[in-house]
């Protein structure tokens, strides 16, 4: 599986599918633009307004919305959907991939009003398309006074565990560890095996197993999806009663796994719906609908991304200049 270029950085967080329109009456159409998302129930197939959606959402307790990042249609449907569970039900957490726990005091300075946007964006390391992207969900959780929490590990840890294996940890100043899991590589059999067909595929393994870089690539995943969960069960213990709805790329979330399935291990008492984007088809031999039910309770259809290349030894060379730039960590 190609990966593209623009999600390199964020290890793993999309990966792609294709589906057909249900063949019903009432049927879903075509998504008509980049911003446009199709949602469907993901069981019956039938589709459903955002405000549909959010009805029969009401008493979840934590909605996990997937995400390619950088679609203006998953970012625009996270919006609407925030705006219509709190409509269901005021009392609501906006938990984030998209910050990292070691920036919650930032997040808080600002969300307090004591920080300007671009002094935020600056000192909490945010996304690059904070501003395209994420900006209305965490403005209008601003508004209603609601909590923003900075859900994902620290990125250059994550780095480090991806470099030098799960034992970085050890070595951790205490106030750093304490950010993260006690038990941080919880996983699932089907979830390693997702992981090593998406980055890795033949060349990830060898006789069975996965090689020391694949090993250590798939515990900085882990971490993430670990950190993420634990993030979302404090919130859930700090602000009883209220539903958290928590932003991720599709990758963290699809099929029930990465996150959702450390939620599951770790509470299996709560309530959990997953959203998923589907790719719309191009092909009219296209892949049925039954083999996406699986990826999530509902899914939303959206436009495929256009190509970053045609040429390869310019995908080549821009790959090259990415990680030639990407900020180093020190995991001495």
């Amino acid at each position: 599986m190609k990966l593209r270029l623009s999600a390199l950085p964020l290890i793993l967080l999309s990966v792609t599918g294709c589906v057909a329109m249900p063949s019903e009456s009432n049927s879903v159409t075509a998504p008509e633009s980049q911003y446009d998302a199709r949602v469907i129930d993901g069981e019956a197939g039938t589709p459903l307004t955002v405000q549909q959606l959010a009805g029969r959402l009401a008493d979840t307790d934590i909605v996990v919305v997937g995400e390619y990042h950088g679609h203006h249609a998953s970012h625009l449907l996270q919006a609407r959907l925030q705006q219509a569970l709190f409509r269901e039900s005021p009392r609501q957490v906006l938990t984030m991939e998209q910050f990292n726990v070691n920036r919650q005091d930032v997040l808080d300075r600002f969300l307090a009003g004591d920080l300007g946007e671009t002094e935020m964006i600056e000192d909490a390391e945010a996304w690059d398309n904070y501003r395209a992207s994420y900006r209305p969900l965490v403005e209008f959780a601003r508004q209603q006074q609601l909590p923003v929490i900075a859900a994902n590990a620290p990125s250059d840890v994550v780095r480090c565990v991806g470099r030098k294996g799960p034992g970085y940890l050890e070595t951790l100043p205490p106030e750093t560890r304490t950010l993260l899991p006690e038990t941080p590589f919880l996983d699932t059999p089907a979830y390693k095996e997702k992981f090593v067909e998406a980055i890795g595929g033949s060349h990830g393994t060898g006789d069975g197993q996965l090689s020391e870089r694949m090993r250590n690539t798939y515990h900085a995943q882990l971490l993430r999806d670990n950190t993420m969960a634990r993030a979302i069960l404090d919130a859930r213990a700090n602000h009883p009663g209220h539903q958290i709805l928590h932003t991720t790329g599709t990758f963290h979330s699809e099929e029930r796994l990465g996150t959702v399935a450390v939620l599951e291990q770790r509470a299996p008492g709560l309530s959990i719906a997953v959203i998923t984007p589907v790719f719309w088809p191009h092909e009219k031999d296209n892949v049925p609908l039954e083999a996406n039910r699986s990826k999530g309770d509902y899914l939303y259809f959206i436009q495929p991304l256009p190509e970053e290349f045609r040429d390869p030894e310019r995908e080549r060379e821009a790959m090259q200049a990415l990680f030639g730039n990407r900020k180093s960590a020190d995991c001495e």
